[in-house]
């Protein structure tokens, strides 16, 4: 209800103005309903007014837990920062301070950097050796956990200091992407499957499928764990899933197709859209891409006219060939 706040209109001057009756017993039929009536009245008011005020205060661009299931969203850009367009992104996070870490592939180019987020500027870095492919990125305490394509090995970083770093072991067939909650690390390997893994051990400990509406998602690429889900890139799209941890279902998708169309307009040289970054503190959102020249912070809106497409043609592709 736009406005001010609703309030319950006084009953007393409508039944004082009504005609006498020469007899209670007569009259106090009708005056009950009316009293019925009002009081009906006055709790649809109540009811109204507190889906009106919950309504309203949730935050532009984010979420409350109770927004409805598969719900679609678009982007608006809030800004745009540079981005190394020779960084093929892979892993992306925010540390603190406007400060970023971000994982890079490509054999013969992958790093580690610790990048500033205002300029783009590369304030560390750490080169991969040539036969390693670097892929999802997270931080949790002061370790940065990196995982490699086609191998289940990995590497952990000291987040100070980048050249100190050693080899892990993981259980996933594959590493693709990478994030944590602060106590567990949330793992991808491009099939449908979300890993969850101890982070004293890097031994997976459970694993759920992904699903939309009964079907499977594929592909699914680089990881963050945002409002309490896990949010991740489909590989090949430009779609975000926002996935249930608890149970793999798809909870909504992030639409962002604008972003890579406004940069094809004047480049050719870009690869998919990828790398997904949260500021908790802030509730600040950034997105990239591979060979992106920019980095964009979001903010989220609820797709509000009619989607006039196939959801799972666009955002669920089928399953990568592993062979």
């Amino acid at each position: 209800m736009p406005g001010g706040r609703m309030r319950k209109k006084s009953n007393t001057r409508r039944i004082n103005s009504l005609p006498q009756q020469p007899s209670m017993a007569s009259s106090s039929p009708f005056l009950l309903h009316y009293r019925k009536i009002s009081v009906l009245v006055f709790l649809i008011l109540v009811v109204c007014l507190v889906v009106f005020l919950n309504t309203s205060s949730t935050k532009e661009g984010g979420f409350q837990y109770d927004v409805p299931s598969n719900q679609l969203y678009t982007v608006e850009v809030v800004n745009e920062f540079p981005h190394d367009p020779g960084a093929f992104t892979q892993g992306l996070l925010y540390a603190e301070n406007d400060t970023l870490f971000e994982s890079t592939g490509m054999n013969g180019a992958s790093s580690v950097r610790k990048v500033t987020l205002q300029t783009g500027e590369v304030k560390a870095i750490q080169k991969m050796q040539y036969s390693d492919f670097g892929e999802g990125l997270t931080l949790l305490g002061d370790r940065l956990i990196q995982v490699t394509w086609r191998q289940s090995t990995g590497y952990i970083y000291d987040r100070h200091n980048l050249s100190k770093f050693e080899k892990f072991s993981h259980g996933m067939p594959d590493g693709w992407g990478l994030a944590t909650d602060g106590k567990v690390l949330f793992g991808s390997d491009g099939s449908s499957t979300l890993y969850q893994i101890d982070p004293q051990t890097m031994k997976v400990v459970k694993k759920k499928f992904v699903n939309y509406q009964g079907d499977e998602v594929h592909r699914l690429n680089e990881l963050e764990y945002v409002y309490d889900e896990v949010w991740a890139n489909v590989w090949m799209t430009d779609c975000i899933a926002r996935i249930s941890h608890k149970d793999g279902s798809v909870l909504g998708w992030i639409l962002l197709h604008n972003l890579r169309e406004g940069l094809l307009h004047n480049l050719k040289q870009i690869d998919v859209l990828n790398g997904i970054a949260w500021d908790r503190d802030g509730d600040r959102l950034f997105v990239t891409g591979k060979w992106w020249p920019k980095l964009y912070e979001i903010k989220l809106h609820p797709l509000k006219t009619p989607f006039n497409g196939d959801i799972k043609q666009i955002c669920m592709p089928p399953a990568f060939p592993f062979s």
